[in-house]
């Protein structure tokens, strides 16, 4: 027998959240991103500075966001994030693209829909209508291209494309100063 994924209180909380993005987020200005950042922190989302979530990207629950600074989301990007999405620094989300966040057991006759804590790590890239699979994390600088669909975690600055995604390319190292000591090279001058 089916039931209900969601507790009522999770429910209530989210329709209030579509009522939330409906009426304030979804027809404000295209320049207006410190006043989409400012609703999704009233419904908990977890935002470090200059962050950019453009007017028509999807976000299912702003209290299971957390952004480090200048994550910007495209339009028509959709964040389902049934658990925790952790996006850091400088990382893109571009439009159109998608972060699938749970699925069903469907050995199960309850049909139950399990979720996934995710990451997209600093300065990657979900490039447009991308689609990142339940539970897989983008490691950092890495990037997914266009339509391609990512089933396993994607190396940091690992380039990946097709369906499903497989490695194709290696982002070099020193196009991102900020992570050069992370990973032991040295930054281009």
């Amino acid at each position: 027998m089916l039931q209900a994924a969601f507790p009522l209180s999770n429910r209530l909380h989210r329709a209030l959240w579509q009522v939330i993005y409906v009426l304030l987020f979804r027809p404000s200005p295209r320049p207006m991103h410190a006043w989409r950042a400012m609703l999704l922190q009233l419904f908990g989302a977890k935002l470090a500075p200059d962050c950019h979530f453009y007017p028509k990207c999807r976000l299912w629950a702003p209290w299971n966001l957390v952004c480090e600074d200048a994550v910007a989301v495209g339009d028509d990007a959709e964040l389902y994030n049934p658990s925790l999405l952790t996006i850091g620094s400088h990382a893109v989300i571009s439009q159109g693209a998608y972060l699938c966040g749970a699925t069903h057991l469907y050995n199960e006759p309850s049909f139950r829909l399990v979720s996934y804590p995710m990451t997209v790590g600093a300065y990657a890239w979900v490039c447009a209508r991308a689609t990142v699979s339940p539970g897989v994390n983008v490691g950092d600088g890495a990037i997914l291209a266009l339509g391609s669909v990512a089933t396993k975690d994607l190396e940091p600055f690992g380039i990946y494309a097709g369906m499903p995604a497989r490695k194709v390319k290696e982002r070099e190292r020193t196009a991102v100063p900020a992570l050069a000591a992370k990973y032991g090279v040295e930054a281009r001058k």
